[in-house]
Order: C-alpha cells, then structure tokens, then sequence
C-alpha cells in the first residue's frame, strides 16, 4: 500500500511516499481502507519534533513511528478477533493514533463511531480529534451548561470550529476570538460575538465568562483567573506550552483558594463520545468547516500550509 512515511524530525521535505506492507490488525483493532484523513497539530509536532515531551514518547532522536496522521474515515475491510461492535464493510471515523496517511490503517474499537450515510467521508475526517477535543473540554471539563457566557480563544482553528458550534448546541452564549482575517468565518459557524485579538485584549476588557476555553496563543493564567467570572471554569487544551503548563501545575494550586476552576485537559474519549458526535452531525447541529482539500500524494505539501497558520478550519487529505 502507499503511504506517507518519514524517517527523521524535520520540515515536510522530510516526507516522502512510499509502498509499505499492509497493516494487520490486532484483536481489539479493525482495518480501515482509508477514504479520508485530516491534519491535527499534534502531526505538525511529530514531524518537527519540536516538542520535546512528544520525542520522549516518540523517539528522542529519531520517530518510532513511521506513519503520521490521527484522523480517519473510511471502510472496514477487516476486524480482530475480538471486536464485536463492528464488521467489514461499515463505513465508519475515528482516532488512529498514528497511521492515516496511508491506503490502510488499523484503529482500536473503542476509538470508532459509524459514519453517518448523510456525510461525506472527507466531513467525517475532520471530525475526530478536534471534535473530541471540544466536546471533553467543554461538556466534561467546562460544564457547560444552557446560557452560560463561553469564550474560545482560537475559535477560527479545527478544534475552535467545532467548539464553537458544540458550545451553540448546549445553548451557551459563545465569543470566539480569532485573527481578523477569520472573524467572517467564526461568525457565520454561530458564534454571538467575535474578537479580533490584533486589537482588543479580552483579559483586559473587564467582560467575564462563565467558560474559557483557550486553544491558541499565550495569556497568563492570572489574566484568564481575572476574566472568569466567581465561578467561571478555564479550560486550556492548547496555545503555547508555557501556557498549558500554568493551567497544568499553576491552575490546581489557584483553584485551591478560589470558587473560580483552572486546569489544562487531560482525558481520553469513550465510545459514547463518537456515537455522540456523529448524532450531531447527522442532524446538522454541527458542521466541519474545511479549509483546503489534498490527496494523498500533497500531504508534505498540507502539511507545510497548515504549518504556515494559514487554514481556517480543517485541512482534508483525500483518498
């Protein structure tokens, strides 16, 4: 089968297309013939290597794993012996957890949803990772809840799209911010309020939120304390890594002293999570905003233009 396979940490140049064996799944693990897949930053880290914390489980000095990509739609053409929710020929998304830029990939059961049939494989793509991401952050670490004022900070990104419309479906009131090149497009997603964040600091504006959920850029998790309101919750599950560590070590601590709860996301999602995700898609309560679509053969190509910060949305690899 082709695939996407890199050797060493490095710009997308490292990247070359290759024909490897087929994978072969494990007991708890289905084959998908991949239809579609979608980039993640977690795939822009791998190929870089720029994280440190990602080589240790990766390979410091060079990648254990040869095969990037997360997100997958697609059809089964093989399940372990072990699986019992699904069968060859479902058309189903997930999480591979490495391996989806490639023909073939294998994903473990409980990381699967079936596709619904009104959605492309390319829509359910892009749903995977981001729309998990926004889903555990804001229903299970935010408690979201009907009326509650939400901020997304990096609202115009794959996981900010999507939280803008889950944040809608539970009936909050939702401020995104974004670049002002993206404030169109986070307005017409659903969002009450846009900031463009080149002009108007909204640690600083003495507005407060019930919910932050920060995914790009840096504040300091004494600004984000400042702008939630007496019990507002602040979730981070991105920006800058200086970021997340304040929201990792620093937010138990000033939650200690505080009705007011900080913390970064952790978590890993349940199967209930996809079935969930892919009732809302079906019924249209959220729709992935896809950016740029490549085939396989461009992923370095992708790749280098979601490096660049450019999309607004998600980028597609097609198969």
């Amino acid at each position: 089968m082709k695939a996407v396979f890199y050797e060493k940490y490095g710009s997308p140049d490292v990247l070359q297309i290759k024909e490897v064996d087929k994978p072969v799944p494990g007991k708890d693990e289905v084959l998908v013939e991949v239809r579609a897949a979608s980039i993640n930053y977690i795939d822009w880290q791998l190929l870089t290597g720029d994280s440190i914390l990602l080589r240790l489980l990766n390979g410091l000095l060079k990648p254990k794993h040869s095969i990037l990509g997360d997100d997958v739609a697609g059809r089964i053409e093989a399940v372990g012996e072990q699986v019992n929710k699904f069968r060859p020929g479902d058309e189903v998304f997930g999480i591979s957890n490495f391996g989806a830029f490639a023909e073939y990939c294998c994903v473990a059961e409980k990381y699967l949803g079936i596709k619904p049939p009104n959605v492309t494989f390319e829509q359910a793509a892009s749903v995977p990772e981001a729309g998990i991401t926004a889903l555990l952050g804001l229903r299970d670490h935010g408690k979201i809840q009907s009326g509650s004022k939400v901020l997304i900070n990096g609202a115009s990104g794959g996981v900010g799209t999507f939280a803008v419309q889950i944040a809608k479906y539970y009936g909050a009131e939702v401020t995104g911010v974004c670049s002002p090149g993206k404030m169109k497009l986070v307005s017409s997603i659903g969002a009450d309020n846009v900031i463009d964040y080149t002009r108007e600091d909204f640690t600083k504006s003495g507005f407060q939120y019930d919910l932050i959920f920060a995914l790009a850029g840096y504040h300091s998790i004494f600004d984000y304390q400042r702008a939630l309101s007496p019990q507002g919750v602040y979730v981070c599950a991105g920006g800058s890594m200086v970021q997340y560590f304040q929201a990792a070590i620093l937010g138990p601590l000033l939650s200690l002293n505080s009705r007011k709860n900080l913390r970064s996301m952790f978590g890993e999602p349940k199967p209930e999570d996809f079935n969930f995700l892919a009732e809302i898609l079906e019924i249209g309560k959220i729709t992935p905003v896809i950016d740029k679509y490549y085939p396989l053969s461009d992923v370095p190509e992708a790749l280098q233009y979601y490096g660049e910060g450019n999309a607004g949305g998600k980028v597609v690899i097609t198969l």
